[in-house]
């Protein structure tokens, strides 16, 4: 099993999203790509994000006619905060020791990893795949790498790819960037004008019904 897990707040869920796990999914040659919406994101405020149940809905309409992409509630079942750690804990579980996991997310997600809980624990759980961007060097990402992750993180040469003491690899590759964020996208809601052809179709139809973002 080739398995990618892209989790965010998706609030709300928009073509940027869903392009990058498009192609993510082709690099890799996944088998399935899990979106976790996350119920109570630690980093932010809670009374800011829309309700979970909302976001979960508009996630699932957004990759219902996909056929590697599904969606799960994993980080409503639990009573506390959104850790990534315990979420990454409970799918290796799952799958066992020989499934192959790859945990996406951004660059800027990546450059605070040092934030997050037991962040060191979160690379022997899985491979990463950093959806990068112009502008960083090499031997940047590698000081960032060694100096966040582990010093003894190996860089593979011309790869864009990084070893991690565990085995486990750290992945940065460019993807196609569309210039859509759900802040904008919230903004628009609010003042009554278009979402089209920001988000899928059904989506926006959702925001419509539900007079969310309003």
């Amino acid at each position: 099993m080739r398995l990618g897990l892209f989790g965010g707040t998706f609030n709300p869920i928009h073509y940027g999203h869903l392009r990058a796990a498009e192609e993510v999914a082709e690099i890799l040659q996944l088998q399935r790509l899990l979106f976790i919406p996350a119920a109570r994101p630690p980093h932010k405020h809670l009374e800011a994000v829309t309700p979970f149940a909302a976001r979960l809905a508009m996630t699932r309409l957004a990759v219902a006619d996909h056929p590697l992409f599904e969606v799960s509630d994993i980080e409503n079942q639990r009573p506390d905060r959104s850790y990534s750690i315990e979420t990454l804990r409970l799918f290796r579980r799952e799958y066992g020791a020989a499934a192959q996991i790859f945990f996406i997310l951004g660059l800027d997600a990546m450059l605070e990893i040092d934030t997050w809980r037991e962040y060191r624990e979160l690379f022997t759980l899985c491979h990463f795949f950093v959806l990068d961007r112009p502008g960083y060097e090499s031997q940047e990402l590698e000081a960032i790498m060694r100096r966040k992750v582990d010093e003894r993180c190996e860089y593979l040469a011309g790869d864009g790819v990084f070893r991690h003491p565990s085995g486990n690899l750290i992945y940065f590759r460019p993807i196609t960037r569309l210039d859509i964020s759900s802040t904008h996208i919230r903004s628009l809601a609010g003042q009554g004008l278009s979402l089209r052809y920001l988000l899928p179709e059904k989506v926006r139809r959702y925001i419509l019904k539900e007079k969310l973002y309003r």
